[in-house]
């Protein structure tokens, strides 16, 4: 679909809920990380897989950081998964800026219950 390389990288907190997953032996910790497995081939793939998030709902810590895209992506157990896409004239890199629970999503974009 793409001619350039994809990479699919975790940033920050991403990197830290993945790798807290990775230590877990219960189910549903194991079922998570299938899901994340599969959502990084995918995204290999087709970069834009995720549903974007418009620009006027991006949250303001993304702002800080200058990050103009963002997609969102539901994972197994109501978890969620927010990245971003840079690109050059070589590859395609999917920085993963989150993984997280329901509540953390609603919470880091104000949503109420």
């Amino acid at each position: 679909m793409f001619d350039k390389e994809v990479r699919v990288l975790l940033k920050d907190q991403a990197k830290e809920a993945y790798f807290k997953l990775k230590k877990r032996n219960d189910k549903d910790s194991k079922t998570l990380l299938n899901s994340i497995e599969r959502i990084f081939d995918v995204l290999k793939k087709n970069p834009q897989f995720g549903d974007p998030i418009r620009k006027e709902l991006i949250p303001g810590e993304f702002i800080k950081q200058k990050i103009k895209n963002i997609y969102r992506l539901e994972l197994s157990n109501y978890w969620r998964m927010i990245y971003t896409l840079e690109g050059n004239k070589i590859e395609i890199l999917v920085f993963v800026l989150k993984i997280f629970d329901h509540k953390e999503y609603n919470k880091l974009f104000g949503y109420k219950k």
